[in-house]
């Protein structure tokens, strides 16, 4: 925990005072960072976010048809969305995909000792290799939501429009009769805080693999367990916060 904590108090400092003091992170490698980390799992997070706008307008559907609440399916499918399973979803995904590569490749510079020859060079690692990827993780992973976000309904309004003959006007008001900015932003915020959970949690296990190629194989992992683990517990609490807080 204090090796995290401390690796977290590092990135900071590299990313807010480092260019104070003339020794700034590169722009580019952001952007290429941004490409690796979130341009090439936009498919793959827009798939996952249409499923599930599909599975949401259909289970809802089914339900409330019993209750003759049809009206308040699109409320139903943007609501959850928004708020929870947009950014929850979209960050597993991300996970899945980039988090477990920045460990891979953290670990592997590790244990073929580039971190180490980085620094007889006088190249600080954590400026070099952490915060280019930590900055593009906090771009990326909103951003991801929100067009996640954006799919899911569609999903849903496919469902709605083709199956339960909503107009597609009808579906659009009623999305967003039933949901508010707040909703847009509690979803925003968490993706923030997984975002940093994601991004820190890889580079720690990076930075502690141990033992060759089998460790960089227990290190990712354990990166995608503690993500996950961290992800969702962090979750409660910030869907805790903002349920009391409203």
């Amino acid at each position: 925990m204090k090796a995290y904590l401390t690796l977290n108090a590092r990135i900071l400092y590299w990313t807010l005072l480092g260019p104070l003091r003339g020794q700034s992170w590169s722009i580019s490698q952001v952007f290429r960072q941004m490409v690796l980390i979130g341009v090439q799992a936009l498919p793959m997070a827009c798939l996952t976010s249409f499923s599930i706008g599909l599975t949401l307008a259909m289970q809802s559907a089914g339900e409330l048809k019993k209750l003759g609440g049809l009206s308040y399916v699109p409320g139903l499918v943007s609501v959850s969305l928004l708020r929870e399973l947009g950014p929850l979803l979209i960050g597993v995904i991300v996970i899945g995909r980039s988090g477990s590569a920045v460990t891979a490749e953290l670990g592997t510079m590790k244990v073929s000792e580039e971190i180490e020859a980085l620094e007889v060079m006088a190249i600080n690692p954590i400026r070099f290799l952490f915060v280019p990827r930590f900055l593009a993780m906090l771009i990326m992973l909103p951003t991801l939501t929100v067009f996640g976000n954006c799919v899911g309904m569609v999903g849903g309004w496919s469902i709605c429009h083709y199956a339960l003959d909503f107009p597609t006007a009808a579906y659009i008001l009623r999305s967003l009769e039933y949901s508010d900015a707040f909703d847009l932003y509690s979803g925003l915020i968490k993706s923030v805080v997984f975002a940093w959970l994601i991004i820190t949690v890889a580079c720690h296990m990076g930075l502690a693999v141990e033992g060759g190629a089998e460790g960089v194989g227990q290190a990712t992992t354990s990166s995608v367990v503690w993500s996950i683990l961290l992800m969702l517990i962090a979750n409660a609490v910030l869907t805790a916060l903002f349920f009391f807080a409203a």
